[in-house]
This record gives structure tokens, C-alpha cells and sequence, in this order.
């Protein structure tokens, strides 16, 4: 009878690169996870609704587009849990747990959700950048994006006592800066897929 057996240096060997994908997953994460943190602190007040036009919100996307739906969905809780403890990661130095209190509460929902859908259809772009890509990549900022407006206008709904049609206005005064905002983070991230093809090789 035959038997398929391996000596413990050739499982060690199989197991090293399923050892080092997870690290740099880890390490990507981290990463990115700062990347979010480090642009709370550019923000600009607008609209009545007390909600800063901010670059933190087109990079929760961009982890999503670059890492992919799992990876940019922990990217985006493992920033949102440091704010759980207490640290300043959110615009205006606010941490998560006042945020969840106030009526941006829906935008750190959106948070969560908006890396996680943008990921899993931007990984189903062209690897070979071109108008495929862009396209691709496009739909899913848009929808990243749409997923913050609608979570948002709910938390302004729950939160401040608003009308929906009210909430779903507030948002009108970030509309054109946030299609910028993501313009630039398709940009960015068809950079990085053409630059580093190896990065899709699992979502």
C-alpha cells in the first residue's frame, strides 16, 4: 500500500510561505490601519449637520480597494478598536466611543462596511491596469462611498432626531470633495495593483 509521507523539513517548508502571507497580511493591516489614523487629522468643518469634510473617509475605501474586502475590513477595526481605548484616531481628535455617542455614529458603521464591499469588487477588476481597472475600481469607490452617505444619513436619522430627506441633504456639501477624494484613491490604488500584482493573489 502506498503512502504518501513527508519528513517534518518538507511540511516546515510548505508551511513557511503560508507562515509569511499571513505576517504581511498582519503587516498591510497595520498599516493601513495607520494610514486611516494619520489622515483624521485632515479636516475641514462644512454643512450644518456639525460633519468635517475629512481624508479619513477615502481611506478607509482605499484600504478596502488596495487590500481587499477581509484585509481592508480588519484595517478599518482594528482602527476603530484603537479609538475603542481611548485614542484619538477619529477627526478632531474624537475617539470611537464618542462618535458611537454623537450623531456621526452611522459614519463609523459605515466605517466597517464601506472597505469590505469597495474590496471584494474591486478585487474583481483586470489585473492588467487600463480602463478595465479604473472602471472596476471606480464602482467600487462609488459604492464604498455611497455605503458611508446611507450609514451616515441613518446615524443622523437615529441620532439627531432628523427627517431622512433632512439627513440625506446634510450630505449634499461633500458630495463634489468626496468624488475628488476617491477619484484620487482609484488612482492610487490602480497604482499600487499594477506596481504589485502579488497583492490579489488572496482577498
Amino acid at each position: 500500500m502506498h503512502t504518501d509521507s513527508q519528513s517534518p523539513a518538507q511540511v516546515s517548508a510548505k508551511k513557511k510561505p503560508s507562515s509569511a502571507k499571513r505576517l504581511q497580511d498582519l503587516a498591510l493591516i497595520a498599516v493601513y490601519a495607520a494610514l486611516i489614523i494619520v489622515l483624521a487629522f485632515v479636516s475641514i468643518p462644512v454643512g450644518t449637520a456639525g460633519v468635517p469634510i475629512v481624508l479619513q473617509n477615502a481611506a478607509v475605501v482605499l484600504a478596502g480597494l488596495v487590500l481587499g474586502g477581509r484585509r481592508g475590513f480588519l484595517a478599518a477595526l482594528l482602527f476603530l478598536a484603537l479609538g475603542l481605548i481611548g485614542l484619538p484616531v477619529l477627526a478632531g481628535g474624537r475617539t470611537t466611543i464618542a462618535a458611537l455617542a454623537g450623531p456621526t455614529a452611522g459614519y463609523i458603521i459605515g466605517y466597517l462596511i464601506s472597505p469590505l464591499l469597495a474590496g471584494i469588487i474591486a478585487y474583481l477588476a483586470p489585473r492588467k491596469r487600463g480602463a478595465g481597472m479604473f472602471i472596476v475600481l471606480g464602482i467600487a469607490a462609488l459604492v464604498g462611498l455611497f455605503t458611508q452617505y446611507l450609514c451616515g444619513t441613518i446615524g443622523l436619522v437615529l441620532r439627531a432626531g432628523m427627517t431622512f430627506n433632512a439627513a440625506a441633504a446634510a450630505q449634499l456639501p461633500f458630495i463634489l470633495p468626496d468624488l475628488g477624494k476617491f477619484a484620487l484613491m482609484v488612482i492610487i490604488a490602480a497604482g499600487v495593483h499594477a506596481a504589485f500584482p502579488d497583492l490579489r493573489a488572496k482577498i
